[in-house]
This record gives C-alpha cells, structure tokens and sequence, in this order.
C-alpha cells in the first residue's frame, strides 16, 4: 500500500566515521603559535592566513597517506599507517611553512607532535590514552618544533628524511599520563632548531624515594668535588708546616662524606621497605 513503512526495516544508523588507519597508528597534532596574537596583528586577514596553513597541511599530509580526524580553529590532528609517512608529512609541511611568504612579514609558527600507539576506534574515531599522549605532547611544544614520542622515535629508526636528525630531550611528565615520556625533537636543515624549554612538569622522577636518592647523590658527590677538586690551592695558602695537616683533613673529610652517603643509602632501602 502506498505510504506504508516496512516494519522490519532496520533503524536510522549512524552515519560511519571515515575509513581509518587501524591496529599501530600515528597521530599527528598541529597548533599554530600565539593565534591570538596574530588574529590582533592581522584583522580580518587573520582567516586567509589560517586558510592558507590548512591548504598546506592538508596537501602534505593527505600526498603521504594521512588521514584528517579533526579540524578545530587552527589545528588539525591526523593519522597515519606509517610513522616514517607521518614524519617525512611534518617535515615537508614546516618547509615549506617557512618557506612561505606571509602578510606583512609574519613568521607563522606551528608546533607539531607525533605519537604511536595502538588505539580503539569507536564510533566517532580513536579512543584511548595515545590520543591524550600524543595532544600533550603538542601543548608542550613551541612553533616550529616537530616533537617525537618515544614510540614513534623507535619506529622511526635511522629511517628519517634526507637532513633530518632525532635529538633527545630526555623524559617528561605530561598532565595526565602516569608515567614520564621521554621527547625527542626533529632538527631540520635550514630551520630553527633552537627552542625554549619543553612546557612539561620537568624530567623529575615520580617515585619519592628516587628523588630522595638522586638529590642526596647529586649533593654528596658536589661535596666531595669541593673537598677534592683542587689540593694545589690548599698547599699554596696553607704554611708548608700545615700541608699534611690539611691533608689529612681532606681525607676525614672525604671519609665522612662516604660515611653520609651509606647512611642515605640505608634511610632509601629503609623507605622502599616501609612504603
């Protein structure tokens, strides 16, 4: 009968997310630097010069096999099957941002992560902990600088672009990530590689009872530096009648710091036990 409905036809679904980098997948975040700034320098230009970053973002990325997840204001987040893809896209994407001539002389500066994992993918893309890594990763960087996650660093290898080499920025706590991540920044032929510090909670061990052990270490070993790192000094303002007192001195001393260094040795071992 005309107008009539199929009772048995399925439900409205949801349209499908599109097809999708699966299984050990790299994200790639941007985010331009100081976009407020630039939006009170340029006015109403400000949107052609966003414009033009998409364009050049997009045309590396998709030209390497990256898949666009998200678009919000001035950053873009990707993803990749390969992690060596991923790399050579954010390479060639910061030359040739540099290398562009923007109004009135702007340096558009964009910072850019990359992070492997292995994620979920639910109904409206990825889920999990490497989403979060991988966006932290990018808040901790400065425009210009293309920043690696361990996992990444690893599957990258010596694979990397002709004039392109890893440099490591030792471990970092990232908000929200239990554990520290060590960061390894790309140094590109004929960009900045010169940066600010990483904006992270420092390379600071988590587990109390390491950092009680590496500041003890670091303070008793700068004792005996001071205590030992000149005798020529000591003899050359000391009487010649007193060198050998001095001497021996030095080596009580040198004697106690050891001594205080075993004692510290036991109150750690005494505080993993305990806690």
């Amino acid at each position: 009968m005309a107008g009539d409905t199929d009772s048995t036809s399925p439900p409205d679904e949801r349209p499908a997310i599109p097809l999708v980098p699966r299984g050990t997948v790299t994200f790639v975040f941007t985010d331009i630097e100081g976009s407020t700034e630039l939006l009170k320098r340029l006015g109403d230009r400000y949107a052609a010069v966003v414009a033009e970053h998409r364009r050049i973002l997009r045309e590396e990325f998709r030209s390497r096999d990256g898949v666009e997840m998200d678009t919000q204001g001035d950053a873009f987040f990707f993803s990749f099957a390969r992690a060596r893809d991923a790399v050579a896209a954010a390479v060639a994407a910061q030359q040739r941002l540099a290398a562009h001539s923007w109004p009135d002389g702007t340096m558009l500066r964009v910072r850019m992560s990359l992070h492997t994992g292995e994620p979920v993918v639910g109904e409206e893309g990825y889920v999990g902990i490497d989403v979060v890594r991988a966006a932290r990763i990018c808040a901790a960087g400065h425009g210009g600088q293309v920043l690696l996650s361990s996992a990444t660093a690893a599957l990258v290898g010596t694979a990397l672009p002709d004039g392109v080499r890893e440099r490591d920025l030792g471990a970092h706590r990232l908000k929200d990530i239990d554990q520290p991540e060590r960061i390894y920044q790309l140094d590109v032929d004929g960009l900045p590689s010169a940066f600010p510090p990483l904006r992270t909670h420092g390379e600071e061990p988590i587990d109390f009872e390491q950092r009680l052990e590496n500041r003890i270490k670091s303070y008793v070993e700068s004792r005996v530096e001071q205590a030992l790192a000149s005798p020529e000094t000591v003899h050359q303002e000391l009487p010649a009648g007193m060198t050998k007192l001095a001497a021996g001195g030095l080596l009580i001393a040198f004697l106690g710091l050891c001594l205080l260094a075993l004692f510290v040795a036991g109150i750690v071992l005494l505080v993993r036990f305990v806690f």
